[in-house]
């Protein structure tokens, strides 16, 4: 099979890649020539386990390309993914589809014979029918379908996510377009993987209700471990007990700072924003929305909680700036709520993250950036641990603490055992926790 995938983006290059990997020959196209030549060299212009590898392997078996040549990746494609970005639009929080628009028209341009056109990007309800509508107003000829494939992949383990996924939803409304689609992803249908046939807007609207759920498990439970701080209960039980019930499932239940990255924020407000146009109001996300958003905010006041009430004058070591550990992605991430509450209030803010760093320190002025965790704590007041990478969860206590200004240890992830830390002799916080 040959797949035209239409943004090198995290979604397409991860998809394209492996899809290149189950057989298919895959062409990247972006509009981007500098990237486009960046991903010919092998550099991959992201941080995701194991994806220089798949794609340089990709690139070695003659099945994955990459190119800005649109007309030429598409004219001879079984199927084309658009899997450009879709972020909140400014001002009212819908999902922007200019560029799904744009992409749509361009490929309308460049069909030569029956091709499948699959929307693989998080899109509202109703973008496959317009992009469909596009298509025909573009180029009448056109031998075409449209799909809607929605993507499930986990920042930081996208490429198993992918090749041994849960489900794969697919929305469709033709025969052929099925037969199509069932012949791409035929390697997982081996592996008995459920394959979900529906409509498409169903298969948007599945996308959106999921990560909604997700959002809202999250958010559960840090509301639940504020009341746990209330009552002397500690979250951390409070959140195993739950989870040993099957219908209720442990993940999706660590009490932290609140969700970030690229889809829980925007996915969450773009659902919303629909469900409010369409007069079916989804109450329950609208709150999860809002009550993130002030967690973020609370968070930085925890941190000058523990440093007696006031971070004036005072140096605060950060440990982790991505949403999520095994990602450099600072999209929504609550370093960026709260490292500038603590700047604002007088601190001086140093910080290490073993991937992110890059991308957050045009966003995030002013902070000292370091090499490693040890010297992030040198002559710090407090270390507050913001991402629990791997690396974090292992630290040499003393070392960190002898290297530090004053011993105040503030773990918003609830990576250590609150015992552990203070018996080094820090003043120890965490979430949820007595």
């Amino acid at each position: 099979m040959r797949i035209a995938m239409i943004g090198t983006g995290y979604v397409g290059l991860v998809s394209g890649a492996c899809f290149a990997e189950f057989g298919s020959t895959v062409t990247c196209v972006d509009r981007n020539a500098e990237k486009i030549e960046q991903l010919r060299r092998g550099e991959i212009p992201m941080y995701e386990p194991g994806l220089e590898d798949l794609v340089e392997r990709g690139m070695r078996s003659g099945r994955l390309r990459f190119t800005t040549d649109l007309p030429g990746a598409v004219a001879d494609a079984d199927a084309v993914f658009l899997a450009v970005g879709t972020p909140s639009r400014r001002g009212d929080g819908h999902a922007d589809l200019r560029y799904v628009e744009a992409a749509a028209m361009d490929v309308a341009r460049a069909l030569r014979g029956y091709t499948v056109i699959v929307t693989k990007s998080t899109v509202p309800v109703g973008t496959g029918r317009r992009v469909a509508a596009l298509v025909r107003e573009t180029n009448p000829d056109a031998a075409f379908d449209v799909a809607s494939n929605p993507e499930f992949l986990r920042e930081g383990s996208a490429i198993g996510d992918f090749m041994r996924p849960d489900r794969v939803v697919i929305g469709c409304e033709t025969d052929r377009a099925r037969d199509v689609l069932r012949e791409l992803y035929r390697p997982l249908f081996l592996m008995e993987t459920p394959i979900v046939m529906t409509s498409l807007e169903t298969a948007e609207l599945t996308k959106y209700a999921a990560n909604a759920f997700l959002a809202t498990k999250i958010t559960f439970i840090n509301e639940i471990a504020d009341l746990c701080e209330k009552l002397g209960a500690d979250v951390q039980d409070v959140a195993r007990g739950m989870g040993l019930d099957g219908r209720i499932g442990k993940k999706f239940l660590h009490a932290g700072p609140g969700y970030g990255g690229s889809c829980f924020p925007k996915d969450t407000l773009a659902l919303a924003r629909t469900a409010q146009d369409v007069g079916s109001p989804v109450r329950l996300v609208e709150t999860v929305v809002q009550i993130n958003d002030r967690r973020k905010g609370a968070m930085a006041g925890r941190i000058m909680s523990a440093c007696g009430g006031t971070v004036r004058g005072k140096t605060i070591a950060v440990l982790g700036v991505a949403f999520k550990p095994n990602t450099d992605d600072m999209r929504d991430a609550p370093s960026l709520s709260i490292i500038p509450a603590l700047q604002d209030a007088g601190a001086h803010v140093k910080a290490f993250d073993p991937a992110a760093m890059p991308e957050g320190e045009p966003l995030l002025p002013g902070v000292e950036w370091c090499t490693d965790p040890y010297a992030t704590a040198t002559g710090a007041h407090a270390v507050a641990l913001l991402t629990e990478w791997n690396e974090f969860r292992g630290l040499d206590l003393e070392r960190l603490g002898s290297a530090m200004a004053q011993r105040i240890f503030v773990d918003l992830r609830n990576v250590y055992r609150p015992e552990a830390v203070r018996a080094q002799g820090f003043t120890y916080t965490s979430v949820g926790r007595a």
